[in-house]
């Protein structure tokens, strides 16, 4: 018989599944650096297959199968890593690769514990309409990415106009910042009501995958 879901196993899974990706994202980083031409079988495939694999356990419910939540994490670490060798010595040309990522990290550390900080202090309640709002931010910039990709490979070189650099692409950045960290309060919400609700110790990797989700995603 499962016992009920604690925040400790909350912890320990969300743990192994960054620790995977860390790992993986490491490797992948390595690895573009001494051959450039890898950098976009990792990006495609880590990208694409992670996404299938956050879709294939959104709607089977699969969301608490240990290997789903792995595998994304080694995908997703692939991808990030590819894709922070190529932002850091190409896209952000003269930057110091180390400094650039680095910041980037605490940066991502930072809005997440600020986020838990506002939730435990219920500085920001997470109710219904909280929750309609966020999805409905959520499907609205999701909208404007997949026409800004169209926008790019058929209208422009510079990556569209969300992400050329120009004032509405800062605007649009801040804003993706914003509903990612919010989404941490939907992330804390749920983990909260599966242990009040008792939850089998295995739904703690569904929490995983929702934090590393919204992790992958700040960053």
């Amino acid at each position: 018989v499962s016992r009920p879901m604690t925040i400790d196993d909350v912890v320990t899974k969300t743990g192994i599944t960054l620790a995977v990706l860390c790992a993986v994202g490491v490797v992948s980083y390595f690895l573009v650096s001494a051959n450039i031409a890898l950098a976009m079988p990792f990006t495609l495939v880590g990208a694409l297959g992670g996404l299938a694999l956050v879709l294939v356990a959104t709607f089977g419910r699969k969301q608490d199968n240990p290997a789903i939540v792995l595998s994304y994490a080694a995908l997703e670490g692939l991808f990030l890593g590819a894709v922070s060798f190529v932002i850091a010595n190409f896209t952000v040309s003269g930057a110091n690769a180390g400094a650039l990522i680095g910041q980037a990290i605490l940066g991502t550390i930072g809005v997440f514990a600020g986020m838990l900080i506002v939730y435990k202090t219920g500085a920001i309640r997470v109710t219904p309409k909280f929750t309609r709002m966020l999805v409905a931010a959520m499907v609205g910039a999701l909208v404007l990415m997949l026409g800004n990709l169209v926008i790019s490979i058929f209208g422009s070189h510079d990556g569209g106009p969300l992400r050329n650099g120009g004032t509405l692409a800062i605007v649009f950045s801040l804003v993706m910042i914003a509903i990612a960290a919010f989404s941490f309060l939907l992330d804390f919400d749920a983990a909260d009501q599966m242990i009040r609700a008792g939850a089998p110790e295995k739904a703690a990797w569904g929490v995983a995958l929702g934090l590393t989700v919204t992790l992958v995603w700040l960053y």
